[in-house]
């Protein structure tokens, strides 16, 4: 419990763990037996019994923002820079806002961009500086796990069906996003969504070695996910529809 309360920016060097190392794959072990056996849970819940399980989630996805955040006030070390703002945990206003308000735009959203970039997060994570009695550590796993749980609880139930024509309308929210967390860089001096620069953990920092910009990363992430999200869907449609002619 020493290291409990430092941050990635606070702890001594060489506490933290490496990618792939056994307390990493532990730990997405454990995030798909949840998953996993969550969504089971889900599909087998009434219609009264699914909405409260997106409101249970959407809550417990502000309260572990909160278990982040008040600690850090009470320390009198908290910054900007940890408001929810970053490319992952602004999906939280749009969890909040789906499960007392659904809606098929923030819903393929969420598979979009959500699934996959949480899902980036736990298999390349940034938070290598911590060990795992930290509740950073703590906070940035949970807060994953629950932001791929939420869309994907209703995309294996078969409310949410992707398609490719849904795109376009997830793209131009994840743009309106980029320039909100643009205005916030600017004025507070932050990083959120990592617009303005990215360190060697990051796979965007691949393309700062290539090309010079991490910047020129994101239309390649963005299109191999829209293939990766998409593809196998539109094939399935496409060889339904030649089966049923």
């Amino acid at each position: 419990m020493e290291y409990f309360w430092y941050t990635s920016d606070t702890i001594p060097k060489g506490l933290g763990f490496s990618h792939f190392d056994s307390l990493h794959l532990t730990t997405l072990a454990i995030a798909a037996v949840i998953l996993l056996v969550s969504c089971l849970c889900y599909r087998r819940a009434g219609q009264k019994g699914r909405g409260i399980w997106r409101k249970t989630v959407a809550l417990l996805l502000v309260a572990d923002e909160l278990f982040m955040d008040i600690p850090m006030i009470i320390m009198g070390i908290f910054h900007v820079k940890y408001l929810p703002f970053q490319l992952c945990s602004i999906n939280v206003f749009l969890i909040l806002w789906h499960a007392w308000k659904p809606n098929k735009t923030v819903e393929n959203f969420l598979y979009t961009v959500c699934i996959p970039g949480a899902l980036a997060a736990l298999l390349v994570p940034t938070w290598t500086k911590l060990p795992w009695l930290n509740y950073m550590f703590l906070h940035s796993t949970s807060c994953h796990i629950l932001l791929i749980l939420y869309p994907l609880m209703f995309t294996a139930s078969g409310e949410c069906k992707p398609r490719l024509k849904q795109v376009p309308r997830s793209l131009l929210l994840l743009l309106a996003l980029a320039a909100l967390a643009l205005c916030l860089n600017l004025w507070w001096d932050t990083n959120f969504m990592f617009l303005m620069h990215v360190t060697k953990s990051n796979p965007l920092y691949f393309f700062q070695e290539l090309w010079g910009s991490h910047l020129l990363g994101f239309p390649v992430i963005i299109a191999a996910v829209i293939l990766v999200m998409y593809g196998p869907i539109e094939l399935w449609h496409r060889l339904h529809r030649k089966k049923v002619a």
